[in-house]
């Protein structure tokens, strides 16, 4: 099922990265770019709108003066450069608070959230993804998240461990735990595993395929509970 999203942004060079991020998410079908608020409920009110992509630095109306307005809205992924306003743009039930400039990774990551729950996965944190998508040295690397043994965050930078190989791209590790199922637990502030992948584990650390990964000390009543259970 495709989604029917608009781009509501002011900003031409903007406008054509969400354009290009759009057509690379299959299920995302873009029906408008509207510059304005007041385009942009013109759009609403003549089509079935499943998500918006909302600057907040509009002309004539302000992005959440704009969503204020809307009865029904859409769900909505603010799209900004002002961090300021995250607080109270949740206020509004937004999925996501971007901030340009966006990473690809960070777009899809956001864009997951729009996506139906099903019956398999309501008891899930997310509706996880069967493959994620990362740049690595300039190039897309299409990771199965089924195949991930567990993540390390790295200053700026995450390595990815599967059982195969390794890829260490830039992203955030608490972004990319937002995304996962409760099939990934995190353990550490920098270290998320694969709950099914753990070997062995002892109040210290769990081990997965011999690689021990240390279990943090505000994280182990946590993790005693949920692996014994």
């Amino acid at each position: 099922m495709n989604l029917k999203c608009i781009i509501v942004e002011d900003e031409p060079l903007a406008v054509n990265i969400m354009k290009n991020y759009i057509q690379q998410i299959p299920f995302l079908e873009l029906i408008a770019v509207c510059n304005d608020a007041i385009s942009a409920m013109q759009k609403l009110n003549e089509n079935q709108i499943d998500l918006m992509f909302l600057d907040l630095h509009l002309p004539k109306i302000k992005g959440l003066d704009f969503l204020s307005t809307i009865k029904n809205p859409p769900k909505v992924i603010i799209t900004t450069a002002y961090h300021e306003f995250a607080v109270e743009s949740y206020q509004y039930q937004v999925l996501d608070y971007l901030l340009k400039p966006i990473a690809f990774e960070r777009f899809v990551a956001a864009v997951q959230k729009s996506l139906p729950m099903t019956p398999k996965t309501e008891s899930h944190v997310t509706n996880q993804p069967e493959s994620l998508f990362f740049t690595v040295n300039k190039k897309r690397a299409k990771i199965q998240v089924d195949e991930i043994l567990y993540i390390e965050s790295q200053k700026e930078n995450i390595k990815i461990v599967l059982k195969d190989k390794t890829i260490i791209t830039r992203y955030s590790i608490s972004e990319l735990e937002k995304t996962l199922s409760s099939d990934f637990i995190r353990i550490h502030r920098s270290f998320i595993v694969s709950k099914n992948k753990i070997d062995f584990f002892d109040s210290q650390s769990v081990e997965i395929q011999g690689n021990q990964i240390p279990i943090g000390r505000n994280y182990k009543d946590y993790i005693k509970n949920l692996l014994e259970y």
